[in-house]
């Protein structure tokens, strides 16, 4: 009943946050692979089930979601009854809807400078730009703040979220974090459902 659409690639990092939400919840689903490189997202038929031509879409029998937040949230909300992937409590499930929304909408010259190419190891990790410097020292700041001292989860449970920064965390070297920052990365780099992602991409 499940169908989650994503890059043939495997680095996007919404779509590992969709697949990885999956994946936490023991949910059975099948992946499908769409070129984006080809322009599939565009085709007409997608287009409309998604209505923004991007992925991840998730299809649950005849309807069709994309936007990984909203996939997320409609996971939470139709299996309540699995593993939740976002906190329970009322104040860090709201936090961690904002980390999710900035991680998403902020750092822009980091994110271009550091692909996911490079996070997957495609492409080397050169010297960053001012621009992209500065907010890596931001994304920095923001993750020592949230990061418990004793390397645990965020929210004292494992979320998505952890996820998701680890994924921006890892745009930057061991060498580039602080050593509590770079061990926190790493941890939830090895936890199965996010080697299950890469284990899915091509090479």
């Amino acid at each position: 009943m499940l169908q989650l659409h994503v890059d043939q690639d495997f680095l996007s990092p919404y779509a590992m946050a969709a697949f990885v939400a999956l994946s936490e919840k023991g949910l059975p689903f099948d992946v499908c692979v769409r070129d984006l490189g080809g322009g599939e997202q565009f085709e007409s038929a997608y287009r409309r089930q998604s209505l923004t031509s991007r992925v991840p879409m998730l299809r649950h029998g005849d309807f069709c979601l994309s936007e990984s937040s909203a996939i997320i949230e409609y996971l939470e909300e139709a299996y309540p009854d699995t593993v939740r992937v976002l906190p329970c409590d009322l104040r860090q499930r709201a936090r961690a809807r904002q980390l999710q929304a900035w991680l998403r909408s902020d750092l822009l010259s980091l994110r271009d400078e550091r692909s996911t190419e490079v996070v997957y190891g495609l492409q080397p990790a050169l010297p960053l730009g001012d621009a992209a410097r500065a907010a890596a020292h931001k994304l920095i700041a923001l993750a020592e703040e949230v990061a418990p001292a004793d390397g645990g989860d965020l929210f004292g449970a494992w979320s998505v979220v952890d996820a998701e920064l680890a994924l921006l965390l890892k745009r930057l070297t061991a060498a580039e974090l602080p050593p509590r920052l770079a061990v926190y990365a790493e941890r939830q780099w090895q936890r199965p459902s996010l080697a299950a992602w890469r284990a899915r991409q091509p090479g």
